[in-house]
């Protein structure tokens, strides 16, 4: 498992690692933005998740979540968590496969 002190430094590292597609949440579907795509969410692993914490304000905590499609691609998706965050549902985790050490 790889860690990562600032989002900034996560997002350099994971394209570096063949995460090139961007994927948003979109309603109970992902967007991804290679494709122009929506996709079911259980065609997705999330196979890495590394949370980050706002040394000025908790508005600024963030997860990204490292996801493989059952066709290959690879890509993340940047949520915010706290008390403005609109983190995944506890029903979008139960449809997507978690598979990380």
């Amino acid at each position: 498992m790889h860690h990562y002190d600032t989002l900034v430094a996560a997002l350099e590292d994971i394209r570096k690692r063949g995460f090139t597609v961007d994927f948003k949440l979109h309603y109970e579907e992902i967007f991804c933005h290679g494709t122009q795509g929506l996709y079911d969410p259980s065609r997705f692993e999330i196979v890495e998740i590394h949370r980050f914490e706002g040394m000025s304000s908790t508005d600024d905590n963030s997860i990204l979540y490292l996801i493989e499609t059952d066709d290959g691609m690879k890509g993340a998706l940047v949520d915010a968590y706290g008390v403005y965050g609109d983190a995944l549902s506890p029903e979008m985790l139960d449809k997507m496969r978690v598979n990380y050490l």
